[in-house]
């Protein structure tokens, strides 16, 4: 074998580029390879079953991703160790790099990533990705983003759920694990687990108490709540959506992110998916909705969202906006957004005397005929435009005339 380590840290150190590549021997096999743009690179010429073949070591240099002549040593002597069992070097360079980019691939934080962006942010509305993603990164990624997700045990898991639970979020911690579980299962399906361990931690963790949104029910006390909407204050845009709200009581998610696409005021028609993963909803609009539509589509139509948000239309006015607008009204704790879908189905069911199956479709809800098939956006489509326009009607009396209204029923419902 020839001499080894011919090279001074010096003799490097002053290598100087010309006009051709020409290269510095260490021994060994080993060289340090000039190019005339100033590139320094180190690299082992060694022969394998016969043929000659050349292993790139890395470029020259102190610090972070460089190699210095005594690490360019170290991987030549680690490399003359695989010849001499037989192996290839550069072979063996090849696997290491491909296995620790699987492993990294494979890691909680990259899997759960993969989900969020290719499954679960086109299976849900926005800022429900946005706020499952932030609890990955805020509970999660800290202390498992970095573990291999198939080794992952339930004690693990439970330890940040704990922490979780302690600064007193129980239903967040229930939530979290629920979303982890879906992260595991995904990996499952990809190879990169064989199992999900959140699935051991049934009854590991406190029971938050469930709480329902505030809602009036009363119809003694719908007038008064009706008159205060009427009479709110605030900018053109969450007036309307404010006014809408009890009108056609779909999800706060959903009217927000409304946009005027969907729309068809002259059909007196909204048509739009509730959910990335649900069926398509029809929802017809009354007389009135459709007056404070037409009203708004000069201000912010004819596209885009159509209650866009006071920092720019890209965007639609947030989650909390008409439960702001609510608490000013004087109803903190007694009336939010979501609290018009409870108050329209009790009223409809009770008072108006609807069948449940009208209100639940229009509640965007699940409701099967007798065979157990999902009925399909039209459903009822004429009896539920009926039922809208007579609730709005209804509204309108009420708050107009007080609580003393008469709910009277459409001659074509029966």
């Amino acid at each position: 074998m020839a001499a080894t380590n011919k090279l001074t840290a010096t003799a490097v150190r002053s290598a100087q580029p010309r006009e051709k590549t020409y290269r510095l021997s260490d021994g060994g096999g080993m060289y340090l390879e000039i190019t005339p743009n100033g590139g320094m690179y180190w690299r082992l010429k060694y022969r394998h079953h016969g043929k000659e073949k050349r292993l790139a070591i890395g470029v020259y240099g102190e610090g972070a991703g460089k190699v210095s002549l005594a690490q360019a040593r170290k991987a030549r002597d680690e490399a003359k160790e695989l010849l001499a069992q037989g192996l290839d070097p550069s072979t063996a360079k090849r696997l290491a790099k491909e296995q620790g980019r699987a492993a990294a691939e494979s890691t909680f934080k990259a899997v759960a990533t993969e989900w969020l962006e290719h499954l679960h942010k086109h299976e849900v509305v926005p800022a429900h990705y946005d706020r499952n993603k932030r609890r990955l990164e805020r509970d999660i990624f800290p202390t498992l983003g970095n573990r291999p997700v198939g080794e992952i045990t339930p004690p693990e898991l439970l330890a940040c759920l704990r922490k979780v639970e302690k600064r007193g979020h129980l239903e967040t911690a229930s939530r979290i694990k629920t979303v982890c579980g879906q992260v595991f299962r995904y990996a499952i399906s990809i190879g990169k687990a064989t199992r999900d361990p959140s699935a051991d931690l049934r009854g590991a963790l406190k029971r938050g108490k469930t709480q329902h949104f505030a809602a009036i029910t009363d119809p003694q006390e719908i007038p008064a709540l009706m008159r205060a909407i009427d009479g709110y204050g605030g900018t053109p845009v969450v007036v309307a959506a404010l006014n809408l709200s009890p009108l056609l009581f779909v999800r706060p998610g959903e009217l927000r992110n409304a946009k005027w696409e969907d729309f068809d005021l002259e059909a007196a028609a909204w048509s739009f998916q509730p959910s990335k993963n649900a069926d398509p909803l029809i929802v017809p609009l009354p007389r009135q909705a459709v007056q404070i539509l037409s009203d708004l589509h000069g201000l912010t139509g004819p596209e885009g969202y159509v209650f866009p948000s006071v920092r720019g239309p890209s965007r639609p006015i947030s989650d909390s906006t008409l439960g702001a607008a609510l608490d000013v009204l004087g109803y903190k704790n007694r009336m939010t957004a979501h609290g018009f879908r409870a108050m329209a189905r009790t009223i409809l069911a009770e008072r108006l005397n609807y069948p449940p199956d009208y209100i639940e479709q229009q509640l965007a809800h699940k409701v099967r005929d007798s065979n157990g098939r999902a009925y399909n956006r039209t459903k009822f489509l004429e009896q539920r435009r009926e039922m809208l326009q007579s609730w709005a009607d209804y509204l309108e009396a009420l708050r107009d005339g007080g609580g003393n209204v008469v709910p009277i029923r459409g001659a074509g419902h029966a």
